[in-house]
């Protein structure tokens, strides 16, 4: 496929490592070609590099199973995953799911990608829903804007709240950095 047909969650083959398009820009310089400026995931290290393809270019796509799963539970040998088609559960290692733990919260669901029956990454939702269990009192006539206190939430998450928040109501937080949106 032509390097202009690229969109974002796509799984490409270069130079024999499997990589997944995280972002990408089209981009027109004064002088020169266009090009498509594009941030890849490595599958196999999680590391990422950026790359130049001309828009003429041909890439290599590799079609993604992508399943729905539920998280079932964490515990010494991974994250347990079960199947929402079949019911067969999958355990992924904690290395694997990397910092993204503190999302994942019991009976959730979400979309696993899968290669060749092998996990190659997790989709979180654009935002999850927390429920905070511990954050200290708000402080009385603090008008002043943008103050937030530290919050512990149910996952294992800490973010920072409005001082209006108390402990065991629900929050609405962002998966790409972790930070209060609104109540739940």
């Amino acid at each position: 496929m032509r390097a202009n047909d690229l969109k974002t969650g796509m799984a490409i083959k270069l130079d024999g490592k499997l990589y997944v398009l995280v972002k990408y820009e089209h981009t027109k310089p004064g002088k020169g070609p266009a090009y498509l400026a594009c941030k890849l995931k490595d599958i196999q290290s999680g590391a990422n590099i950026d790359k130049r393809f001309g828009s003429t270019d041909e890439v290599d796509a590799v079609n993604l199973d992508r399943r729905t799963m539920e998280f079932l539970y964490a515990d010494a040998s991974g994250f347990v995953f079960m199947d929402q088609e079949d019911f067969d559960q999958l355990t992924i290692s904690a290395d694997f799911i990397g910092d993204d733990n503190v999302f994942l919260a019991p009976n959730m669901e979400l979309v696993v990608l899968m290669y060749e029956d092998k996990p190659l990454s997790i989709e979180l939702p654009a935002s999850i829903e927390v429920t905070v269990t511990d954050t200290p009192p708000g402080i009385k006539g603090a008008t002043v804007t943008n103050q937030l206190k530290e919050a512990t939430c149910d996952t294992g998450l800490k973010t920072r709240v409005p001082p209006f928040i108390e402990p065991g109501e629900r929050i609405r937080v962002s998966t790409t950095d972790g930070s209060y949106q609104a109540r739940a």
